[in-house]
């Protein structure tokens, strides 16, 4: 079984989705530790009412990114972490510490990469006047939200839509498509998952 980190920086919906799902043994995973870079963050509360071990590691706290990943690793390593899950973590990691974590690092991005990288993706999306939307899971390598795709899930754009909108719609097919490509890792599979709304 899989130990693992989910890092998160918000209220965590996402993160609680994987927890939930590996808690009820859908994900041959155990969540061994819930990170956040920011005090107080929401999603800690959500962790901890889970029984799932949490830790904070203030990013202002440390003079540079380098201090800073140097904490997150100790800690990493102290709950012998093999997978690690970044749900919505607003902090952009540096090579060396991808490096370490190369093929066992994952996030989730709100767009159908490689299509709007960076924040704003929503906006990005009704700007560009695109039909369809959605999200992607990829495993993080040192270019911004690039690396190897291993889950996308798409959403229709109405001509209506507004970025709330559009970002609700793609908010329920991540937490679709997170668990489903966690799952397949833990299983051992390398995931093609796609989908559809």
């Amino acid at each position: 079984m899989k130990r693992v980190a989910i890092l998160i920086s918000g209220s965590g919906s996402n993160m609680v989705r994987l927890v939930e799902e590996m808690q009820d043994g859908r994900i041959d995973g155990r969540p061994v530790l819930v990170l956040s870079n920011v005090e107080g963050a929401p999603g800690l509360r959500k962790a901890e009412a889970r029984g799932v071990p949490t830790a904070t590691v203030p990013h202002a706290d440390y003079p540079d990114r380098a201090g800073f990943e140097g904490a997150i690793q100790t800690v990493l390593e102290r709950a012998e972490v093999d997978l690690i899950c970044l749900a919505g973590f607003m902090r952009i990691l540096s090579p060396e510490f991808v490096a370490k974590w190369e093929g066992r690092l994952l996030n989730i991005h709100p767009s159908l990469l490689p299509l709007f990288k960076g924040l704003h993706t929503h906006r990005q999306a009704l700007e560009a006047g695109v039909a369809v939307h959605g999200c992607t899971v990829h495993g993080v390598t040192a270019a911004l939200d690039d690396g190897p795709i291993l889950g996308q899930a798409v959403v229709p754009v109405k001509p209506e839509d507004t970025e709330a909108d559009l970002a609700a719609r793609v908010l329920k097919q991540e937490h679709k498509l997170y668990p489903a490509v966690l799952a397949a890792l833990c299983r051992g599979d390398m995931p093609k998952v796609a989908l559809l709304t």
